[in-house]
């Protein structure tokens, strides 16, 4: 099976915890912070009390603080993706941030993986921050690849669309449009 580009880091992390198990990233955030806090105070008794080294202990209690930040940050990002099956590996083409996206395949891709693909990157792409624009509350993914009818001439063929809603947030539904006229067009490969 394939895996998508966007999928990289997914795919590290499941090797990564197929090496190391038993970290949480949440867990040692959460002891880093109460040593953060613990550093924090022995740093206010050591300005109170005059200790020499108070100052050092000021840095310290500044790096413990951005250490318990960086965990607590790299266990909110790296949740790993759905894989779906039969999805074939794409490029992120365009992404306005909003509500578009572009991602092109290989025009050697199998008719059977043009759903699962756009699936996937629906699935991938799809994030809370994205907004719509202009009224339009749905977000678009557009599933293209680039033929070479001859040399020196490119022609984009879209192959379909998937689009789901960006304001409701509970909803899981994907719509997606295979254009048959153009995957019609897809060269087969010779077995």
């Amino acid at each position: 099976m394939k895996l998508p580009t966007s999928s990289f880091f997914s795919a590290n992390l499941l090797n990564h915890q197929r090496l190391f198990p038993m970290i949480d990233l949440f867990t040692c955030a959460k002891w880093l912070g109460i040593a953060t806090v613990i550093s924090l105070v022995v740093t206010i008794a050591a300005f109170v009390l005059g200790w020499g080294f108070r100052f050092r202990l000021v840095g310290v209690t500044s790096f413990m603080g951005v250490l318990t930040a960086g965990f607590f940050a790299l266990g909110l990002g790296l949740f790993p993706h759905a894989q779906i099956p039969g999805a074939a590996r794409y490029t992120l083409i365009y992404d306005n941030g909003a509500n578009q996206a572009v991602v092109a395949v290989s025009p050697e891709i199998e008719e059977s993986a043009i759903e699962p693909t756009l699936i996937q990157a629906a699935t991938d792409l799809y994030s809370y921050g994205r907004t719509g624009t202009a009224g339009n509350d749905q977000f678009t993914i557009k599933l293209r690849t680039v033929l070479h009818p001859q040399p020196g001439v490119s022609k984009p063929l879209f192959l379909g669309t998937a689009k789901r809603s960006i304001t409701d947030r509970s909803s899981k539904d994907i719509d997606i449009e295979v254009f048959a006229e153009n995957v019609a067009q897809l060269p087969r490969l010779s077995s």
